[in-house]
């Protein structure tokens, strides 16, 4: 008799297990995990020069989730894809207009000739080549405006967008608001409507806390990602206080490797997380970028990230 009551509870314990099992799968189901999405660092930009034509359709053809605009202004109030405060790196600005520079400290340097993005028309720019740089064979590539990024991501359907506003102070003691210029952009082109960003997806992102807290009003229907390499806000009070203008935290990866339990904390506070920058031709302790991003994904549990490399990024 004994031995049948056991056999009857073990049967009832494999039933009652098999029925907890079956209702996890069909929760996984209906709800499944939020899909890792890849942002396409300017573009594909370990392969193509960064914020050109060709950088931008390689990370489409690589199925990148979000190809990512930089966003500078030039003198005649253009908004144009492109990453520094300056021309020199990625053009060849001081060959086209050597006695243009201007004499400025840039961060914590010291003062420097520099060709600034706001000292110079559209036109000037569409001058400059944005490819010779980066490999011969690029040679006459151009800067993209930001409605040629829209224009050429828009024709894609499922691609999104992750335009930065860079240096919004600098532009402001120039005289120059980025961030009006930028929210009339998205609106003249209805991004910010649900129906567009089913088609197109739009983040917008910046270190700028103003930037932010401006787009949270003036574009209430568009992600807002803070981006940061400070430790400080990474504290359960600091991103309580930015999940009331910000939807998403994107520290530099080297924060989160020494908080990795923020990912859950900011989670938490109803934050996403998002890190940068992965990127093949940087030394670290994983034997591959994609090692190293399959990490941060799915073993730290963050979001997104940024990366040169959207081919190599780890889907499961």
């Amino acid at each position: 008799m004994s031995s049948v009551i056991t056999v009857s509870r073990s049967f009832c314990t494999a039933l009652f297990l098999c029925a907890l099992g079956w209702a996890a799968l069909r929760a996984q189901t209906a709800n499944p995990p939020a899909k890792k999405q890849a942002i396409a660092h300017r573009g594909a930009s370990a392969y193509r020069p960064e914020h050109t034509e060709a950088a931008y359709r390689l990370a489409m053809d690589q199925k990148v989730d979000f190809v990512e605009q930089d966003l500078g202004v030039t003198r005649d109030g253009q908004l144009i894809c492109i990453h520094d405060d300056t021309l020199e790196r990625t053009t060849n600005a001081a060959e086209v207009f050597p006695d243009r520079s201007t004499t400025i400290a840039l961060g914590p340097g010291k003062p420097a000739k520099h060709w600034l993005v706001a000292d110079f028309t559209l036109a000037d720019i569409k001058r400059l080549d944005a490819g010779k740089w980066f490999k011969p064979e690029y040679a006459g590539a151009r800067l993209l405006t930001f409605q040629e990024a829209i224009d050429l991501v828009r024709a894609h359907s499922g691609f999104g967008m992750y335009p930065e506003l860079k240096s919004p102070q600098l532009y402001k003691s120039r005289g120059i608001d980025q961030v009006k210029l930028f929210v009339d952009a998205v609106k003249k082109n209805g991004l910010e409507k649900p129906e567009s960003l089913k088609k197109t997806p739009v983040i917008i992102q910046s270190f700028d806390e103003e930037a932010i807290r401006r787009v949270s009003v003036d574009l209430p229907t568009i992600p807002r990602v803070f981006l940061t390499s400070n430790d400080a806000d990474v504290t359960d009070a600091r991103m309580r206080t930015l999940a009331t203008f910000a939807t998403g935290i994107a520290p530099e990866k080297f924060v989160i490797a020494r908080h990795p339990d923020m990912v859950a904390r900011a989670h938490a506070a109803g934050l996403t997380v998002t890190s940068w920058t992965f990127r093949s031709d940087e030394k670290t302790d994983y034997p591959t970028v994609a090692a190293e991003m399959s990490h941060f994904l799915y073993d730290l549990g963050i979001d997104a990230l940024f990366t040169n490399n959207p081919d190599l990024f780890p889907r499961r």
